[in-house]
């Protein structure tokens, strides 16, 4: 056998431990949200911080917090050291890009982040996985993010170095720059982060995964990037940045939200109190079906709550499909009466938590009575709404 082959038999070993036979992702042991900049750290056993647990994220929330960034990292993963505040991320010993690519559509849509921070293929390299087209497989994962969350900045690393498989590693990552820059200029939020040059082989422990100074080197890698790209953390001082979470609304105010697109506001038809009853737009005339509250629902998301009936906005009956319609229905804070806020040029989009879509006034209507529906993100002034206080 080749010295690679030996080699990599020994490395497809360890991560399929490191797997522990797992092929979905387990619920985590707790979660935890200070209401900051939502930040997914998406990836492997790296990402997890094999073997002490934590890895590159402890070195990174430290700078976040040192610099006075207030930053919420997400995920259905958790584990770390105390030191960590916040153990929530996204990284699965021994995935393959394939395997995150089966999953990220419901975790974007289920944890809404404002940056990922991706740093995949370790496996593909290790498990000699059809490498010819891992990158092929790396931009289907950056494809997916950005189309489910078009607002999410997306940072994607380079591989650092494996001890016995460099000829592999740059051969993957040589790949890496086309595809970050035509999404980018294809006016995608996507950066890159070259995390081969952060490290060297004397910054590993086992030859795959960082020892601690690697592992605060990728940290510092992350922090200089993620500053680079006003807004992906929020703003220093403990800020949040409203382009997804907290902080854009006043929760003791009552809003009109008046359409970019028609200046109409959003409205409960013909002033019903019922469940079910439509949403639709209307010329503002400031009566209490038109008027609004944001009541927060944790974890940077909010119910929308109607002065006239108490009721809140609800995508009806959970749909996850463009066009579904816009509705009032009591509430029970389920995901479909949740929806994050994003901001535009001093406008703001809901973006549905259990679909990921945006609040739209359908077909871009200028009539009253357009119906309130959801569709896919696009940016569209029929998506965007003015946040005007009435009281």
């Amino acid at each position: 056998m080749h010295r690679f082959g030996r080699r990599l038999l020994l490395a497809v070993t360890l991560c399929a431990a490191l797997a522990g036979g797992a092929a979905t992702p387990s619920a985590p042991a707790s979660a935890e949200s200070n209401g900051g900049t939502r930040v997914m750290p998406l990836g492997d056993s790296i990402t997890e911080g094999y073997p002490g647990g934590g890895g590159y994220r402890v070195g990174l929330w430290q700078r976040l917090a040192q610099n006075g960034y207030t930053t919420d990292f997400v995920g259905s993963a958790f584990n770390g050291p105390a030191s960590l505040w916040d153990h929530d991320h996204e990284g699965h010993g021994g995935w393959r890009i394939d395997q995150i690519d089966a999953n990220v559509v419901s975790w974007v849509r289920a944890y809404q982040p404002r940056t990922v921070l991706l740093h995949i293929g370790t496996n593909d390299i290790t498990q000699n996985r059809d490498l010819a087209n891992a990158p092929a497989r790396l931009a289907s994962v950056v494809d997916k993010i950005t189309s489910t969350s078009p607002q999410t900045d997306v940072f994607v690393a380079t591989l650092i170095p494996i001890s016995f498989a460099d000829a592999q590693v740059r051969s993957y990552n040589a790949a890496i720059p086309g595809i970050v820059s035509s999404r980018a200029a294809a006016g995608k939020r996507v950066h890159l982060v070259d995390m081969y040059r952060a490290l060297t082989t004397a910054d590993l422990g086992d030859g795959v995964h960082p020892n601690a100074t690697g592992y605060d080197k990728m940290a510092a890698a992350w922090f200089t990037a993620l500053r680079a790209v006003p807004g992906s953390i929020g703003n220093p001082g403990g800020g949040s940045d409203p382009g997804q979470g907290s902080g854009p609304v006043d929760a003791s105010a009552w809003y009109a939200l008046v359409n970019r697109n028609s200046g109409k506001a959003l409205d409960v038809y013909n002033l019903s109190t019922a469940d079910g009853a439509r949403i639709t737009q209307w010329s503002r005339n400031n009566g209490n079906q038109q008027q609004w509250q944001f009541v927060s629902a944790g974890n940077g998301f909010y119910t929308v709550r109607s002065r006239l009936s108490g009721k809140v906005l609800d995508v009806s009956a959970r749909s996850t499909a463009d066009g579904a319609a816009i509705i009032q229905w009591s509430a029970t804070n389920a995901t479909n009466q949740q929806f994050s806020i994003q901001t535009i040029d001093g406008y703001v989009q809901l973006i549905a938590r259990s679909s990921g879509k945006a609040v739209e006034v359908q077909g871009a209507s200028t009539a009253d009575g357009g119906n309130i529906v959801q569709y896919a993100d696009w940016n569209g002034a029929n998506q965007q709404w003015q946040l005007v206080k009435v009281g």
